[in-house]
């Protein structure tokens, strides 16, 4: 519910500061004393139109502060969460008009766009009155309200699991189909870029081996060079190992008489004469290593050029060539047994087309059956609101295949007929004011169940009817407060009456006008029910009047 407003200089309000309660709320006052202008106020707070002239003249800027308290499980709380705007107890509408005509809007007390203001401020407040544009005029929402009065969520999950299995399917259909046809317009080339690498057979990691084989053959003379130095180091006048072994003998030659003193000497020699021959088969190996085929580095050139040109025309790397080669050649696959893979998967998308349409037309059925039910509801409230010769139609039309969606395939819009033998239309533009505010309160107290928004306003709903219609119009509007606040500008007695709370709003004159709002006593209800069936002067007789209404309706 609205727990608060506060509103600084906005048109006839300097400040005010005012503490709503539950129930149905009664905004009463003269004409022109600013009762709709506060409901302009609220507006800018829950993120309607805003523009300069709505500052209070002298003033800079003006601001509205709304506080909504809403239970733990209200939609907008998601709403909060998903914007990541911090939760308290209670939520925080403000806006800021500078006289420019430029405004700021806070969620609380965080900035935020006035495009999410309003989607807040939607889900808080319903507004119903002469120029009202939002809830139940928006043709955009009249198919989730039948859905709601009908019952429908498990039907429209239906339909828009259906819907997002069957476009997912032909999405994937129409991806494959494109790349089919591309691949299809390159298939000769395709099977020329496979011939020519199949001819050329790419190895795995083949042009790195190739340019490290060239870098050895280029360097193939030195390292021979090197080798043979190295063999005449180690085997010219009889060899290293050969003058090590003679030393061994020698020393051999005097163990018995040096002892053990010579024992090292003998096993450091044994040692080195063995790694001397280890070495130099180490070096007879390599010189095996470098003993080449004639022309080696020429077919090694002619090998990593090939792989290399081949890289090069199709802008990869050589060694990327095998999966190159693997790619084309999948490619071409693909399309040999694209055409049974097409096929396929367009069974399936017609299949799940057909679930689709199923599942469509049991949700239409239903929506035609709950339409019956809403259009002769809605037919019951309008007769006591002195509209018994008109009509309220909910059109169910079948939309065509194109434009057909996750919704189901209707297009869903309110209609109403005021008028015998006039044609119906849609009620935002059929209806005048007075019938527009009767119709909604109609549709409002026969969807009562369905709504989520906690506060809803109705500007002068009463107008142009009195005596028994306006006391209907009151019983309506209390029904609708069991469930929800009800704010309600009236000039009617009767709906006044049967207010649980009722406020006095008063033009004061002076240096600038100024509008006061103040709450009322029973007492000064009493009063002001009184003036509104006299007039000006108020008479014993409607002081009785205003006591028999206010009996009348504490039952």
């Amino acid at each position: 519910m609205l727990r608060s407003l506060a509103i600084r200089d906005i048109v006839v309000f300097d400040a005010l500061d005012l503490t709503l309660d539950s129930g149905l709320c009664a905004l009463t006052g003269e004409t022109g004393a600013g009762k709709s202008i506060l409901l302009d106020a609220l507006g800018l707070a829950i993120g309607q139109r805003a523009e300069g002239r709505l500052v209070r003249n002298g003033a800079d800027r003006g601001g509205v502060t709304a506080m909504f308290e809403v239970p733990a499980d209200h939609p907008v709380l998601a709403l909060l969460d998903d914007n990541d705007i911090p939760k308290s107890d209670d939520i925080l509408l403000r806006r800021v008009i500078g006289a420019d005509g430029r405004s700021r809007a806070y969620v609380n007390d965080q900035p935020v766009s006035v495009g999410l203001l309003s989607e807040i401020g939607s889900r808080l407040v319903e507004v119903h009155g002469q120029a009202a544009e939002v809830g139940l005029l928006n043709p955009a929402t009249h198919r989730q309200i039948l859905d709601s009065f009908g019952g429908h969520a498990m039907l429209v999950d239906s339909v828009r699991r259906a819907w997002k299995s069957w476009r997912e399917a032909a999405d994937s259909l129409r991806g494959i189909e494109q790349r089919l046809e591309r691949a299809r317009q390159e298939e000769s080339f395709l099977r020329h870029v496979v011939g020519e690498l199949e001819e050329l057979a790419p190895l795995p990691g083949e042009a790195e081996e190739l340019s490290e084989r060239r870098g050895f053959l280029m360097q193939v003379e030195k390292i021979a060079d090197a080798i043979r130095d190295a063999v005449a180091a180690l085997e010219q006048d009889g060899g290293v190992a050969g003058r090590l072994r003679s030393a061994e003998r020698a020393l051999d030659r005097i163990r018995d008489r040096a002892g053990p003193r010579v024992e090292p000497a003998l096993e450091a020699l044994a040692s080195a004469a063995v790694e001397i021959d280890e070495a130099v088969n180490a070096i007879h190996a390599l010189g095996a290593d470098v003993d080449v085929e004639p022309n080696e580095l020429e077919r090694v050139d002619e090998r990593l050029f090939a792989l290399r040109a081949m890289a090069r025309k199709h802008q990869v790397d050589p060694d990327a060539l095998p999966a190159l080669l693997e790619t084309r050649r999948s490619e071409l696959t693909a399309i040999e047994r694209g055409d049974s893979d097409v096929a396929g998967l367009r069974a399936t998308v017609n299949e799940l087309g057909d679930a689709f349409r199923i599942a469509a037309t049991r949700l239409s059925e239903a929506r035609t059956a709950s339409a019956a039910r809403l259009d002769e509801a809605v037919r019951g409230e309008l007769e006591p609101l002195r509209m018994g010769g008109a009509r309220f139609f909910t059109r169910v039309e079948t939309l065509p295949a194109d434009q057909c969606g996750p919704d189901g395939q209707d297009r869903v819009a309110f209609e109403v007929q005021t008028n015998p033998g006039s044609a119906p239309g849609p009620i935002g533009k059929i209806a005048s004011g007075g019938e527009l505010s009767r119709f909604m309160l109609a549709l409002k107290v026969v969807l009562a169940a369905t709504g989520d928004a906690p506060v809803m306003i109705f500007d002068e709903v009463d107008r142009g009817v009195g005596g028994a219609t306006a006391d209907a119009v009151g019983e309506r509007l209390k029904r609708l407060s069991e469930r929800f606040q009800v704010l309600v500008v009236t000039h009617s007695p009767q709906v006044a009456a049967r207010a649980d709370h009722q406020w006095r709003i008063a033009k004061e004159t002076g240096a600038a006008a100024t509008t006061r709002v103040v709450q009322l006593d029973p007492g000064e209800r009493r009063e002001e029910i009184a003036r509104m069936l006299s007039g000006a002067e108020i008479t014993a007789e409607a002081r009785a009047a205003a006591d028999r209404l206010l009996a009348e309706t504490v039952q």
